[in-house]
This record gives C-alpha cells, structure tokens and sequence, in this order.
C-alpha cells in the first residue's frame, strides 16, 4: 500500500462526502433547489465509491480512519467556503484525529 495513493483517496472521498452534503445542505437549508440536492446525492455516491479503492480491505478500518479524515476536511470546507474560522480547540482536535489516522491505517502491521 502507498501511502501517498492512500492519502490522495481520502481527501477525493473527503471532498466527494463533504461536498455533497454541503450541496444538499444549500439546496434545502438555503433554498438553492432541487438541482443542488441532485448534485449533492451525486457526489456522496461518489464518495462510497471512491472509499472502495482503498488498497486495504478492511472496511471497518477505512471507515474508522476515513472519520478523521473528515472531521478535518469539515473545518477546512467550513473556513473555505463559509467563512468559518475554527478556534484552537478546534485545530487541536483535528491534530489529534489526524494522529488517530496515521495510527489506524499507516502502523506497520505483521
């Protein structure tokens, strides 16, 4: 497994996953419409499918670190694209999970 491949792929399903329920956030929180939700439900299709190339097999392992992941990719869309500005807390919870990832899929393994 390639740690950079693996990587790449996570922050696709990242990208995928979070921008589709921003989407269809926007389509009904914001009244953007039914085309929104459509692009949105999209997108989050593409992200189960983008979780499966993942060079490890184990589902419940990709799933677990993939929550990372997201929680970190959350904050950055949030400041991106909302205007949100995570505080401390915030930038150290996600340096946690990240270290949570790289326990969860990068540990050498016998």
């Amino acid at each position: 497994m390639t740690v950079t491949r693996s990587l790449l792929l996570f922050v696709l399903a990242a990208v995928a996953e979070i921008g589709g329920a921003w989407l269809v956030w926007q389509g009904l929180r914001e009244n953007k419409g039914v085309l929104w939700v459509g692009a949105g439900v999209v997108a989050l299709g593409l992200y189960g499918a983008v979780a499966t190339l993942q060079p490890d097999a184990e589902f419940g392992r990709i799933l677990a670190a993939y929550g990372g992941i997201f929680i970190v990719g959350s904050l950055a869309w949030g400041a991106l694209l909302d205007g949100y500005r995570p505080d401390r807390f915030d930038l150290i919870g996600a340096a946690i999970c990240l270290a949570g990832v790289s326990v969860i899929m990068y540990a050498p393994r016998s």
